[in-house]
């Protein structure tokens, strides 16, 4: 089998831009990513927050991997405020299209950054 490597925006950013986390709840997440159809590709995902709170407070972001059950499918990590870019996930593999979406305790106050490195496989 040939693999095949790119390094791809995040499909819920706008040309790589960072996705501002808007919702505060499982029902109001935002969509970061959706991984790659079928099961023999990957996508590694690569992601980090910012934190830019006014009041310097740290916020706790959830990133929700294909479900919404808790602590199954969800991820808490506390981000300081203004501390710059903080490592969320570094390089998780995704596949068969599994949605990755995030939500925080404050809305508009973390904005997730990243990308991933797809790996295609045929």
């Amino acid at each position: 089998m040939a693999q095949a490597f790119s390094h791809e925006v995040l499909s819920g950013s706008t040309n790589g831009l960072g996705i501002k986390v808007t919702g505060t709840a499982t029902g109001s997440s935002v969509t970061v990513h959706t991984a790659i159809a079928g099961t023999t590709s990957r996508d590694e995902l690569w992601l980090w927050a910012y934190n830019d709170d006014a009041d310097g407070e740290t916020r706790t972001l959830a990133i929700e991997f294909g479900g919404t059950t808790d602590p199954d499918n969800v991820i808490r990590t506390p981000v300081a405020a203004r501390a710059g870019l903080v490592p969320i996930l570094v390089g998780h593999p995704l596949r068969n299209t599994l949605v990755v979406k995030a939500f925080a305790d404050e809305a508009n106050d973390v904005i997730l950054y990243g990308h991933v490195n797809r790996v295609t496989v045929s």
